[in-house]
């Protein structure tokens, strides 16, 4: 079987890429502009200038991303968030009172990426056409062609109904997440326990329906399970660490990678400290401490390349600036410019150009090619 039969034409276009491209799974840009407020028109140098004297979140000072940075670094391509928490009043995460708030903040940050495709920094892709588009321009211009990004939702609790969630796939919402940290309305997210609920099966047949992607990050153990039994659709796991390596239910098991590996699903290895090596106490580890580095989401790339068999199923999602900064961060990840050089770790550790042309880019462009045709 050759490699235009295995991945269609759209491997073709890639195998011909000069300049590198990478792809980055979980960015939550939206959230930095409208609830960090930040510029990212910006230089990162300014925008930590600006933060300077603030105390109100932990990363204020610490940014990494702008999009001058983006481009530096080749991140010509991410999947970017809407994240908006509603939470019970017994419930000590912060988030909105109501789901309608929950779904008015989305529809805020919904407006942001508007207002940036309409200033030429930013361009959203909502099919397989668009995102093949979007990767010849790059590959003619990467300096002029506007950054492209893919719609996701980081939990589901904004969602009101099946029709905003068709509302949603309308305005190109193309992947859900459907819990975050603690309980949800359709889910058990992080550091919370119990199966999908009723409406979570609504929610998941939907967006099998749609052709929705179905983000399992964040998914407690019960409601992975629960998600893989009624889901059937595209399947992927956007900033996931390896359990084994750091022992953490916010992290998955092998028996879970091995799930989503059989389920064609790409896995992105996210570069928050404390999902990288054992033993980190956040608010109180140091990056310079620790020396916590880029070698150890290297160490996590090649845990689950073991598990496959292959380098076809593990990308990067850094949830870089995903509230936290240079703070909680890999020591010698000055920015996300930075990127490129997790390839030259990679070739360290015995990989090929192929192979890093895959977790830098290809593999999240595959997965997508598939999903979409």
């Amino acid at each position: 079987m050759t490699e235009r039969d295995k991945a269609g034409a759209f491997s073709v276009v890639l195998i011909e890429i000069d300049i590198m491209l990478i792809f980055d799974g979980h960015l939550d840009l939206s959230m930095n502009a409208m609830e960090w407020n930040r510029d990212l028109r910006k230089s990162l140098q300014e925008i930590n200038r600006l933060e300077e004297g603030l105390a109100d979140k932990p990363d204020r000072g610490k940014a990494t991303i702008s999009f001058q940075e983006m481009r530096s670094g080749k991140v010509g391509l991410c999947m970017a968030t809407q994240i908006a928490r509603y939470v019970t009043p017994e419930n000590p995460l912060p988030g909105w009172n109501s789901p309608e708030q929950a779904w008015a903040h989305t529809q805020a940050q919904l407006a942001w990426y508007h207002s940036m495709v309409e200033v030429g920094e930013l361009r959203q892709i909502k099919e397989a056409t668009e995102l093949h588009q979007h990767v010849s321009d790059w590959e003619e211009d990467d300096k002029n062609t506007p950054i492209g990004f893919i719609l996701s939702l980081e939990g589901a609790d904004s969602i009101l109904s099946m029709e905003h969630l068709e509302r949603a796939w309308e305005y190109g919402l193309r992947a859900v997440g459907p819990a975050h940290y603690g309980p949800g309305v359709y889910a058990m997210g992080t550091d919370a326990e119990g199966g999908i609920t009723e409406r979570g099966k609504d929610l998941l047949q939907k967006m099998e329906s749609l052709g929705m992607i179905l983000d399992a990050t964040h998914l407690c153990d019960d409601s992975f399970w629960d998600a893989m039994d009624i889901f059937h659709g595209a399947v992927w796991a956007s900033h996931s660490n390896s359990r084994t390596l750091v022992p953490n239910h916010r992290q998955f098991s092998d028996e879970q990678y091995r799930e989503l590996l059989k389920r064609g699903a790409v896995i992105g290895i996210a570069f928050d400290a404390w999902m990288l090596i054992p033993g980190w106490i956040r608010g109180k580890s140091t990056p310079e401490e620790t020396g916590v580095a880029l070698s150890h989401v290297v160490d996590h790339i090649m845990y689950v390349c073991e598990l496959a068999g292959n380098t076809t199923q593990v990308a990067l999602g850094t949830d870089l600036d995903g509230g936290f900064g240079k703070e909680q961060c890999p020591y010698d990840l000055e920015s996300i410019a930075r990127l490129p050089k997790v390839g030259d770790l990679l070739l360290e550790r015995g990989l090929s150009q192929e192979d890093v042309y895959n977790i830098f880019s290809r593999n999240w462009l595959r997965f997508l090619t598939h999903a979409w045709t």
